[in-house]
C-alpha cells in the first residue's frame, strides 16, 4: 500500500483553496516529495507530515512553480538540523536550475548546512527496496527533460497456510524460508517444494505520477492497469488550444489516458485557478466515473481491492 498527501494542487500560481503543486507519498519509513512548490513548507505543518525522514525529492520538471519551495526547504533544514542528508533528484536541466536557486541564491556560497546530492535522474529505477520500487520515464513538455514515476510494489506469492498444514511444515522459520522461495526437509526427511505451499503471483500495487505534459502519446502502457494514476488537468477542452498552446493537458485528455490504459481509480491535479473542481468533473466523469479532483491535504491510500 502507498499513501499518497496531496500538499498543493494549483497550476502556475496558488489560489486561495489551493497551493502550488507538490505531493508526498509515502511507503512504510520511506517518504518521497514529489515536486516543491512555493508553500509547501507550510502545506507539510498543516498536514501533520512534518520535516523528518524528509530526504528524497522527485522534481518532475524545471518549472518555478514546481521547485520553488525547495530554497526555504534547505533553508529550513539548515536552521533545524531536521535532517543531514537531502537526495535531490531532477532531469539535467531542472538540477541545473535547483543548484542555482540553491547554492547560488540561498547559501550565496557559502557551505550547504546538509549534505546536499543532486541525483540526475535517466529513465529507469531510480530506488528499490525488499518491498517496491520507483522508477522514472519520460514525459513531453515544455523544455524537455520532465519525468514522471512510477511507485510499484513487487509481485508476491501468498502463502497457502492450509496447504502448508496439509504437508505438515510447521509454523516458524521454515515457512519463511519457503516464501523465500527456497525449499526446505522436514524431519521426516520428505523435502517441500515453494511451488506446493505458494499461491499464482499477485501484481503488487501501483502508483503513477505525472506532472505536467503536453500530450499523451507514449503514456498509455506505462500507466496500464495502475491503481492510481496522478496527473494534471489544467485546462477544460473549450480552452484546448491554450493548453496546446503551454504544454499541458485538458481533463478530457487526462480522462481518456485513463480509460485507455485500464487505470482503477484517476486523481487530476494541477487545476487552473479559472476552474472549479465541479466543472473539471463535468468533463471527466462521463469519460472516466472514477475520476477524483484532487484538493489540497488529501490524503488517499492506494491499494489493491480485498
Amino acid at each position: 500500500m502507498f499513501e499518497v498527501v496531496f500538499l498543493g494542487t494549483s497550476a502556475s500560481a496558488p489560489s486561495v483553496s489551493r497551493n502550488l503543486v507538490s505531493t508526498m507519498v509515502l511507503r512504510g519509513e520511506h517518504r518521497f516529495l514529489v515536486d516543491c512548490g512555493e508553500g509547501t513548507q507550510r502545506q507539510l505543518l498543516k498536514s501533520g507530515l512534518g520535516f523528518k525522514r524528509l530526504n528524497k525529492i522527485l522534481l518532475t520538471h524545471g518549472h518555478l512553480d514546481h521547485i520553488l519551495g525547495l530554497g526555504g526547504l534547505v533553508s529550513t533544514f539548515g536552521r533545524w538540523e531536521a535532517i543531514d542528508r537531502l537526495e535531490i533528484y531532477g532531469g539535467r536541466s531542472t538540477l541545473e536550475r535547483v543548484k542555482d536557486l540553491i547554492l547560488g541564491v540561498v547559501l550565496r556560497g557559502a557551505q550547504p548546512p546538509l549534505e546536499l546530492h543532486f541525483q540526475e535522474i535517466n529513465p529507469g529505477k531510480l530506488f528499490e527496496d525488499e518491498a517496491f520500487l520507483v522508477t522514472a520515464f519520460p514525459v513531453k513538455h515544455r523544455g524537455g527533460g520532465s519525468f514522471g514515476f512510477v511507485f510499484q510494489e513487487r509481485t508476491h506469492r501468498p502463502f497457502l497456510n492450509e496447504a502448508a498444514e496439509r504437508l505438515g511444515v510447521p509454523s516458524g522459520p521454515e515457512r519463511r524460508l519457503l516464501v523465500n522461495g527456497e525449499a526446505i526437509t522436514l524431519q521426516d526427511g520428505i523435502t517441500i517444494q515453494p511451488d506446493q505451499v505458494l499461491g499464482e503471483p499477485v501484481p503488487g500495487v501501483k502508483l503513477v505520477y505525472i506532472g505536467d505534459a503536453s500530450g499523451v502519446d507514449g503514456l498509455e502502457e506505462i500507466i496500464r492497469e495502475a491503481d492510481a494514476l496522478i496527473i494534471e488537468a489544467t485546462y477544460l477542452e473549450m480552452e484546448k488550444e491554450l493548453a496546446r498552446q503551454y504544454g499541458h493537458l485538458t481533463a478530457a485528455q487526462a480522462a481518456r489516458l485513463a480509460r485507455e490504459g485500464k487505470v482503477k481509480t484517476l486523481y487530476l491535479n494541477h487545476i487552473s485557478r479559472r476552474y472549479s473542481a465541479s466543472e473539471i468533473l463535468e468533463e471527466a466523469r462521463p469519460l472516466f466515473p472514477e475520476a477524483v479532483v484532487a484538493k489540497d491535504l488529501d490524503r488517499i491510500q492506494v491499494k489493491k481491492d480485498n
